[in-house]
């Protein structure tokens, strides 16, 4: 194999891999229709947005969101209509959990390459990996690290370096791949990275708490994942060289 300058490939997780913000919407219509159907005194869209806009107050993961939301409305937990609720979300969030187009194609060409692969995801450990089970790609990394694990958020660098030190692979030689440039590219310029802006995943809703940095420009913009391939050939005929770098 001919020598070439790219050695991994870090991958967030979230509007990457996975429209993570299609498949919540989608869930959570369905358990709102399902929670009107058992007695909810609310009709689809206003329960939506209130259910967001309790996501934006506590994040988005926060696992007891139909709880505060019951509250809320109707003043207390009624279990009929949370449970209908949370069973009508997790049988949408199945069906809605998808990898983007072209994910396992491009995973398994880097891999059978030789290419280190990782995961730097702000996700909660356990909601990362069962994203990663529904979508098919619990066993294609080397190493998927959580917000449990480092401690950190992006845009703060040391994520990055550590799946660089569990990778034992330079900055210089990685590329990070993310949708989000106040996090995703900036923490991996931070890294000292490669960095390629996943605007394919940059689409989304109304609900999504979202501002990123216009002062922050990634070295590279894809709008298909299958175009990473590119970038990494590109990265490879260059050498050493970052895009502008002397070579």
């Amino acid at each position: 194999m001919c020598a070439r300058a790219i050695d991994a490939v870090i991958f967030d997780l979230d509007n990457t891999l996975t429209d993570f913000m299609l498949a919540k919407e989608n869930s959570i219509r369905a358990a709102v229709d399902a929670m009107i159907d058992s007695g909810l005194p609310l009709n689809q869209q206003e329960a939506v947005d209130s259910i967001f806009a309790i996501y934006k107050k506590i994040g988005i993961e926060h696992q007891r969101v139909f709880n505060v939301f019951l509250e809320k409305i109707i003043g207390k937990v009624d279990d009929r209509i949370l449970a209908a609720g949370v069973v009508a979300y997790r049988r949408a969030r199945g069906g809605s959990l998808v990898p983007y187009p072209h994910a396992h194609f491009v995973l398994n060409k880097l891999l059978k390459d030789g290419y280190k692969l990782a995961v730097v995801s702000d996700a909660p450990r356990f909601e990362a990996w069962q994203r990663l089970n529904y979508i098919g790609l619990q066993h294609t990394f080397d190493v998927v690290l959580t917000f449990d694990d480092t401690g950190h958020h992006k845009p703060d660098p040391k994520p990055f370096q550590m799946a660089l030190d569990i990778l034992n692979v330079s900055a210089d030689r990685t590329v990070l791949i993310g949708d989000w440039i106040e996090r995703d590219i900036l923490g991996g310029q931070n890294a000292g990275l490669h960095t390629v802006y996943a605007r394919y995943g940059d689409k989304y809703s109304q609900y999504a708490d979202k501002v990123d940095d216009a002062d922050t420009k990634p070295d590279f913009v894809v709008d298909d994942l299958l175009q990473l391939m590119s970038v990494i050939e590109t990265l490879n005929a260059k050498g050493d060289s970052r895009p502008g770098a002397a070579s």
